[in-house]
């Protein structure tokens, strides 16, 4: 196998999981973001392994659901009017992914990139300082009752079909289980023999160490450009100034739309703006991470707190901070954790990068010899290391399982 030079493009879980796996093949490998190791969403994440995450946003009713949210000031869905212009495109190729038939095709899709996502973790991670992060788990779906429950009949059978058939707990034994859930939680899903981060940030910072335990350079740089020779990339552009490679991966999450620019492309891409509050000393956690169904957020037991995770404001990627996703974040926490005290609390607001067919983009875009590995919508963290995997599969020319929905190249770039 030819060694090549190598620029990775973003060192959140999919760039860093590339770099790493890269460099173990035997290439020559340089990681740079212009913030540093996990300073995006691979930071402020809910910090699932959700392997389970095989239906996509975008479903049957979907549409009318959006309606319905949009027009409430207490659903986890909002949107920057301001932005209506830019998204609308991105909306219209969005709904035309909700029938039956292509949300069946995308959920099988997804179960093939997120199925043995604790294993993929674990391997990235096995002997070195990253896999402390690692935390075996259930993961439970809180119900307001066994009816709403009911009512999520077809995001379970998508579930089943992929191989999830939980348990289903009622009544006074949900706190039996779940002690700190208050009177609204009276129906418990659980799924046995998951996993979760405890640590996201130290996670990235760990795994950055890693990369550079085993050979290869961490580079704060921000890419400004690319050059190219007939058609193939030869340098990397940086504020610290060029950086010659044979190949590229482009993992810079949301960021990776406007430098997919730089390569004469476009991507249908915009920011799911997600939040996260993380109390402090709380005085009750869950033994296991949840999903509360009725505000559509994720509970997970972390080191430095009980982080809260959700909430979807699409939208642009302003730093202005959005307090009415946060507000009601806060009292959907109360609501259903009532017992709940804490020392203080974190705020943060990130970007999902999303794609109008809820699939990352995996693989080579057109010769460039730039490879895509970014779009990955809720679910980077579970598929970082995977991703990463295959991309570092595709570059050394080894054989792929069909990755023919991930492909780079499916939508129209001009």
């Amino acid at each position: 196998m030819k060694t090549q030079n190598i620029i990775v493009v973003g060192a959140g879980i999919c760039g860093l999981s590339a770099a790493i796996w890269l460099r173990r093949a035997g290439h020559d490998v340089t990681l740079i973001d212009k913030d540093g190791p996990g300073a995006g969403a691979s930071y402020g994440n809910a910090g699932l392994l959700a392997e389970w995450a095989v239906v996509p946003v975008s479903g049957p009713g979907i549409a009318w659901m959006g309606l319905k949210y949009l027009m409430s000031r207490d659903a986890p869905l909002s949107l920057q009017w301001s932005q209506m212009p830019r998204l609308a495109p991105w909306l219209a190729q969005f709904l035309r992914n909700s029938t039956d038939t292509r949300t069946r095709r995308i959920s099988a899709a997804l179960s093939h990139l997120l199925h043995d996502s604790v294993d993929q973790h674990r391997a990235l991670t096995r002997g070195t300082r990253a896999e402390r992060w690692i935390a075996s788990s259930d993961f439970g779906w809180a119900y307001a009752d066994r009816a709403a429950f009911e009512k999520d009949a077809y995001t379970w059978e998508l579930r089943r079909l992929a191989g999830y058939v939980p348990d289903v707990i009622d009544g006074p034994a949900v706190r039996e289980v779940v002690p700190m859930l208050g009177p609204a939680t009276n129906c418990l899903v659980r799924l046995k023999g998951h996993g979760h981060i405890v640590n996201p940030g130290a996670y990235m910072a760990d795994l950055a160490q890693v990369l550079e335990d085993e050979g290869g350079t961490l580079r704060r740089a921000e890419m400004r450009d690319v050059a190219m020779v007939d058609g193939r990339i030869t340098e990397v552009l940086t504020d610290q100034g060029p950086l010659p490679c044979d190949t590229a991966v482009l993992a810079a999450g949301i960021w990776s739309e406007p430098l997919a620019r730089k390569l004469g492309v476009r991507v249908p891409l915009v920011a799911e703006r997600g939040f996260h509050l993380e109390f402090k000393g709380p005085s009750q956690v869950p033994k296991m991470p949840l999903m509360m169904t009725g505000g559509k957020f994720a509970v997970n037991p972390m080191e430095q707190g009980l982080r809260c995770a959700g909430m979807v404001e699409l939208g642009g990627t302003s730093a202005k901070m959005s307090r009415g996703p946060l507000n009601l974040l806060a009292r959907n926490v109360a609501r259903v954790f009532p017992g709940l005290r804490y020392d203080s609390v974190e705020e943060w607001m990130g970007y999902r990068p999303s794609t109008p067919d809820s699939l990352p983009l995996i693989g080579e875009m057109g010769v460039s010899g730039v490879f895509a590995a970014f779009g990955h919508q809720h679910i980077g963290l579970t598929g970082g290391p995977k991703t990463g995997r295959w991309v570092a599969d595709m570059i050394g020319g080894r054989g792929n399982a069909d990755l023919q929905p991930f492909d780079a190249n499916r939508f129209r770039w001009s």
